[in-house]
């Protein structure tokens, strides 16, 4: 009998202690919520480097701008974005060392859209975290029917011809992969 899954919730700043980032890098955190992740990035990449904290939603913006604030993170750059459009980001082309996107492809129907983008800014040799709901039904998250499976993940990346370095253990409610352009 396999042992049951542990059911956790990320933990941005162990997550981002697991990657190879580098001090002086610059982020775009697509669809960065109210930041959690985009602090930790901000933390690691120092004063030198710089993270677009990217959202369609306003309020998500506003608890960015306070949150840096707060944190006197000067290097964080909320923006107002729409990732299911060409060229989306309004970043320019190859400027970014690192693309996450967490929990944003599953809630967006041009998923192909969104990847092609990141794809577009990540510098030759720059990275992305994908990190999406696992697709066993729990009692927080979306619901089942609407998560991204690691399989449909794996098969959109293949159809952009880009292929998993390492999948990265982010607590049971989560996978996640690191992809290399």
């Amino acid at each position: 009998m396999d042992a049951p899954l542990t059911m956790t919730f990320t933990d941005p700043a162990s997550i981002v202690k697991a990657l190879d980032i580098q001090s002086g890098s610059t982020i775009a955190d697509f669809g960065c919520g109210a930041g959690f992740f985009s602090f930790e990035f901000a933390k690691r990449v120092g004063s030198d480097g710089k993270v677009h904290a990217l959202d369609v939603l306003p309020a998500s913006l506003e608890a960015v701008t306070s949150g840096a604030k707060t944190m006197n993170l000067q290097n964080v750059v909320p923006k107002r974005v729409n990732l299911e459009r060409e060229n989306g980001s309004g970043l320019s082309p190859q400027s970014v060392d690192w693309v996450i996107l967490k929990d944003i492809l599953f809630q967006n129907q041009k998923k192909d859209i969104i990847l092609k983008e990141a794809l577009r800014i990540l510098k030759a040799g720059g990275h992305m975290l994908v990190m999406e709901w696992n697709t066993t039904d729990t009692f927080v998250g979306p619901d089942a029917g609407i998560r991204v499976s690691p399989d449909e993940l794996k098969n959109l990346m293949a159809s952009l011809g880009l292929t998993i370095e390492k999948e990265l253990p982010v607590g049971g409610y989560h996978y996640a992969f690191v992809i290399k352009k």
